[in-house]
């Protein structure tokens, strides 16, 4: 089944508001078995959205409208709605009774204009708002069911699961579209794709058919899994399998099958091996300690942090030889491996990084560009140090070193230095 989600709101066409509510409803309606093939944001104009509402007519089975039920004359969701489907507005009193008695439980009168709100397209089916004044609306024209919600998300997530729950789930008889995300790093999108393809390229036509996604995000890949199933069971099923085919041709580059972050992974892993890490990063800025930290209970294993910025702090906080910093530069191999060393020995822990890097937009040089940065992780006795050349912003850089970094740590753990 086919949907269409449409967001009513001139605010949100400007840099200042974000549609979210759609993120809601999409992960609603895939629990139901709708496929949200279109979002589109519309500025309050009768004419406009009553264009893009016609529209998805023509092939959504679903429709749902956000915002633009609200008391003002820019409210203009249901006389959109009511144009595209040739019928009259007429006033419910019933909501107006209701209206009227909100506001008199907060010693107030209600102004004339939220009669507005009670205006119903002929033939809508009326939906309770409990959080607020303004009450959802559902009509059915042909193939096509529209439903209508208010836009703060305090009023409108209630309305949708009820709307689910009564109208929506009984049509699905069970059937949904089930989601896996995998999360891989240390490989290209191209590199990902060549050898994910020719697998993922099968599935579609499967007794469960499964679509893959690909998707290249901040230095890292996602491959997104949607299983059409007709029920959990069979869907969670075919995801499993699909997930132990990639498994065998991308091995270690996956990092996650269940869409957790690296930094979750990784702790995970120094928490089973009762490892303790401390971290000497310079041109992270701190962002490594920052993702490790972000996980709750990460104390069980973070035991410091510092920021190596200047030469200076290099030496004394890490104990790099200024001979080494010398000789090699700040950004090199040598000094990458001092900071990993230096930090674990002197904080008594398991394992220790250190990154140095350039991360730009100024500093680079035709030897050293921007966004050459090394790494060192040293677990234990064991240590392995590489140099990356990213490229991107200098945000960019610093979380792709960052990623580096756990990612290093990671397969560290898992089978040993290379």
């Amino acid at each position: 089944m086919k949907a269409c989600i449409v967001a009513v709101g001139s605010e949100m066409l400007t840099p200042f508001r974000v549609d979210t509510n759609s993120l809601v409803i999409t992960e609603r309606l895939n629990a139901v078995g709708y496929d949200v093939r279109l979002k589109a944001v519309a500025a309050d104009h009768v004419e406009e959205l009553a264009r893009v509402i016609e529209g998805a007519m023509g092939w959504a089975d679903l429709i749902v409208i956000t915002g633009g039920l609200g008391p003002t004359e820019d409210d203009i969701t249901r006389d959109a709605v009511a144009r595209v489907l040739d019928v009259p507005l007429d006033v419910d009193e019933a909501i107006v009774t209701g209206i009227q008695e909100r506001f008199a439980r907060r010693g107030m009168t209600m102004p004339e204009n939220n009669r507005r709100q009670a205006m119903v397209p002929r033939g809508a089916t009326v939906l309770e708002n409990r959080n607020g004044s303004a009450p959802g609306l559902w009509l059915e024209r042909g193939a096509t069911s529209l439903v209508l919600l208010p836009g703060p998300p305090r009023e409108m997530t209630p309305m949708l699961d009820a709307v689910i729950h009564d109208r929506l789930a009984v049509r699905s008889r069970g059937s949904g579209l089930f989601r896996r995300v995998l999360k891989l790093t240390g490989r290209t999108e191209s590199d990902v794709d060549a050898r994910a393809q020719p697998v993922y390229s099968k599935w579609t036509t499967e007794q469960v058919p499964i679509a893959t996604t690909i998707l290249a995000v901040s230095g890292q890949i996602e491959l997104h899994l949607t299983a059409d199933a007709p029920d959990c069971q069979s869907g969670e099923a075919a995801l499993d399998a699909a997930v132990r085919q990639l498994e065998a041709i991308l091995g270690d580059v996956i990092y996650s099958t269940e869409g957790r972050p690296l930094e979750a992974v990784v702790g995970d892993l120094l928490r089973e091996r009762k490892l303790t890490v401390a971290l000497a990063e310079s041109c992270s800025g701190g962002l490594l300690a920052s993702r490790l930290t972000d996980i709750p209970g990460s104390s069980d294993y973070v035991e410091r942090g510092v920021v190596c910025y200047s030469n200076r702090a290099k030496v004394e906080l890490a104990g790099v030889p200024e001979a080494m910093i010398a000789e090699h530069g700040a950004v090199s191999e040598p000094v990458a491996r001092a900071l990993a060393q230096g930090i674990r020995e002197r904080s008594r822990t398991d394992v220790g990084i250190g990154v140095t890097g350039i991360a730009g937009p100024g500093g680079g040089t035709p030897q050293k560009p921007v966004g050459l940065v090394c790494v060192g992780v040293a677990v234990e006795d064991d240590v392995w140090v590489r140099t990356f050349q990213f490229v991107g912003g200098r945000e960019l850089v610093k979380y792709q070193s960052a990623t580096a970094a756990l990612n290093m740590l990671r397969l560290l753990l898992l089978k040993g230095p290379r």
